[in-house]
Formats: C-alpha cells, sequence, structure tokens
C-alpha cells in the first residue's frame, strides 16, 4: 500500500566486544523560525527522540579490525543492523547481560545504520575513528 513504512529489517549483529565503545546521544528534530522582533516560532518534528550511538572510546588494533570489518560487511554503513545498548537492561540485570548474537533478544536492541565516512587516526597503540555515528532508524 502507497504511503506505508515498514521498519528496517536489521542485517546482522554488532560485536559484542564493540558495543561498549559507544555513548548514547539523544536528537530532537524541530523546526525553527526566527523573526526580526527577535521571537523564535519552534516545532517538533517526531513525538520522540532519535538515539544515536557515537564512538567515544581509543580503539586497539584489534578491536578496529573487528569494527572495519563488520563496517565493510554492513556495505559500508547503509544496510541496517542491530546495536545492543549494554546499559538498557531491567533492574538487577548486570550490565551488558542483554546481548543476543542473535538478535532475538528485544531488550537494549536499537535497529541502526553508521552514519558518516571512515575516518581514522593512529596514534600510541590506539586508533579513532573520528566521524563515525550509529544512528536509529525506525
Amino acid at each position: 500500500m502507497p504511503g506505508n513504512l515498514q521498519p528496517a529489517a536489521p542485517n546482522g549483529v554488532m560485536p559484542f566486544s564493540l558495543c561498549t565503545a559507544f555513548t548514547e546521544l539523544r536528537e530532537y528534530a524541530q523546526l525553527q523560525d526566527q523573526y526580526r522582533d527577535g521571537t523564535i516560532q519552534r516545532s517538533q518534528l517526531a513525538q520522540t527522540s532519535r538515539r544515536m550511538f557515537r564512538l567515544s572510546k581509543r580503539l586497539s588494533a584489534s578491536a578496529l579490525a573487528t569494527l572495519y570489518n563488520f563496517w565493510v560487511s554492513q556495505n559500508g554503513g547503509l544496510t541496517p543492523f542491530a546495536f545492543y545498548n549494554p546499559f538498557d537492561v531491567l533492574a538487577d540485570q548486570q550490565i551488558g547481560s542483554n546481548y543476543d548474537p542473535t538478535g532475538n533478544n528485544t531488550q537494549g536492541r536499537v535497529t541502526v545504520v553508521f552514519r558518516g565516512n571512515w575516518a581514522q587516526v593512529t596514534e600510541l597503540a590506539r586508533s579513532n575513528v573520528q566521524a563515525l555515528e550509529l544512528v536509529e532508524v525506525a
């Protein structure tokens, strides 16, 4: 039926060793106009925020290779995949206990795509991938 959007189907699950390297951010999309008299008119575009995850950890050579190989397997970031937020667990559960390599567990699972290009800076024993982040897709 035209006009109906199907939810994105994840193709793969990000390796558990990389899930803790990302920090969650929230983005609230809105329209904003400022008039000559200084008044601002704002309107919200969505009812909920969009979740984003930014790489916030310097990676060892093996973790960098794992991330790069996963990025390549996702067609350079174009294919949606499942990401498990290790901190999105129920009360009295251990951090990271929600991870499921099959992608069947819904607790903490977010369907995301990569946003940004691969830009790597290698320093002493660690590397940064600066422009890469994960963005939630519905």
